[in-house]
């Protein structure tokens, strides 16, 4: 039977006798919140608190916790606690909840900060070289699955291949083409804005030619492509791999990487460049059209001028980077992807570091490429 809860204080010589009664029980817990709180108040003029428990009908755990509640907060003070008059069949029931977070914290030993960075510098050169070590095994799986399906051409899944190109590359081409093209109108507006104080916005074409042929028309799209379809493919992977659904294709002995990751790497080095193509010309359409409005040159005179200012060598070293970035782009996300564990979390986190990383290492090769081109004249 169910009673009433109720809790009485009565202070004699120094000591606070508290005699909780009733049902300590959670679907009275708002009721015995109050009460608790405000017998917390005259626990603080107290001495000594003693906890008679004999006129408590029944309780459970939330009841139990609420009156260790305040005798811990006695306890806290520096007053001495006693807790009498526990029912026999709710003894272990008060002892087990007396025991909760009775463990002291262990203090953090304070480390030493040069240790610490040096520790920091440890681990990130071993994650490093991890990432380095993953990226090389991809690469050497991908090149002798390349390798097998040149012998047996009849092996390379020509309708993933074709999926995937369309995927990648038909369906990108819109959002492509927007934002090239408005980085074409930007460098030109800025750069008829800054050379028209010199007299000289004829050469914005020059700089909106090289800049778009040589570097930002590949970067750009690169970029994209490394955030849209590098974040599909380790999404993608990733989702088989925590259903275990590369582990049936090895049971079935079929190697995950000519199945999936072949066909959307090949599908990404043949798609990217021309992609590239595809931004660079909307990128230098946007810039043409700039500088017909703002800056007053007709279509006839930016061709003409585009003519003077670049050269097939500038085109090709455009194009000749868009493969081994896509490249690069494939191997960091399909890695990445095989790298997820059995949670939502790991593959948020594997998709996130594929994204990263495929940007980073683009604007790496991007730089690497500059030199290497500036070296041998191109």
């Amino acid at each position: 039977m169910r009673v009433h809860p109720g809790l009485t204080a009565e202070a004699t010589d120094e000591v606070l006798e508290l005699r909780p009664s009733g049902s300590w029980v959670s679907l009275n817990v708002a009721e015995l919140e109050s009460l608790t709180s405000s017998a917390g108040i005259k626990v603080g003029s107290a001495k000594a608190v003693k906890l008679d428990l004999g006129a408590v009908n029944e309780i459970d755990t939330v009841g139990a916790w609420l009156l260790e509640k305040l005798s811990r907060r006695a306890a806290a003070d520096g007053r001495r606690v006693e807790m009498t008059g526990v029912a026999a069949n709710y003894i272990g029931l008060v002892e087990e909840v007396r025991q909760v977070n009775r463990r002291e914290i262990e203090p953090v030993p304070r480390q030493n900060p040069v240790v610490a960075k040096l520790t920091d510098l440890g681990r990130s050169t071993l994650g490093a070289a991890r990432d380095v070590t993953v990226f090389l095994d991809m690469l050497a799986a991908l090149s002798f699955a390349l390798l097998r399906a040149l012998r047996r051409p009849r092996s390379l899944r020509v309708t993933s291949l074709v999926y995937q190109m369309y995927r990648i590359g038909w369906q990108a081409i819109p959002i492509v083409v927007l934002i090239t093209f408005l980085i074409g109108a930007i460098i030109a507006q800025q750069g008829i804005f800054h050379f028209r104080r010199f007299g000289a916005e004829s050469y914005v074409v020059d700089m909106v030619g090289i800049l778009v042929l040589r570097e930002l028309g590949v970067l750009i799209v690169a970029i994209m492509v490394a955030g849209r379809s590098g974040s599909a493919y380790t999404a993608e992977i990733g989702s088989m791999k925590m259903r275990e659904e590369i582990d049936a294709l090895v049971t079935m002995g079929l190697d995950p990487v000519e199945v999936l990751i072949l066909p959307r790497i090949v599908a990404l080095v043949l798609t990217l460049p021309i992609l590239a193509f595809i931004g660079s010309m909307a990128a230098l359409y946007g810039g043409g059209l700039v500088a017909q409005l703002y800056g007053g040159m007709g279509p006839a005179i930016f061709i003409a001028r585009l003519r003077e200012a670049i050269s097939v060598t500038h085109f090709e070293v455009g194009m000749l980077k868009a493969p081994f970035m896509a490249l690069v782009i494939g191997i960091v996300a399909c890695s990445e992807g095989l790298r997820v564990k059995g949670s939502a979390e790991s593959l948020g986190q594997q998709t996130t570091t594929s994204v990263v990383k495929s940007i980073f290492l683009v604007i790496v090769l991007d730089g690497l490429f500059a030199v290497f081109f500036a070296s041998i004249g191109m």
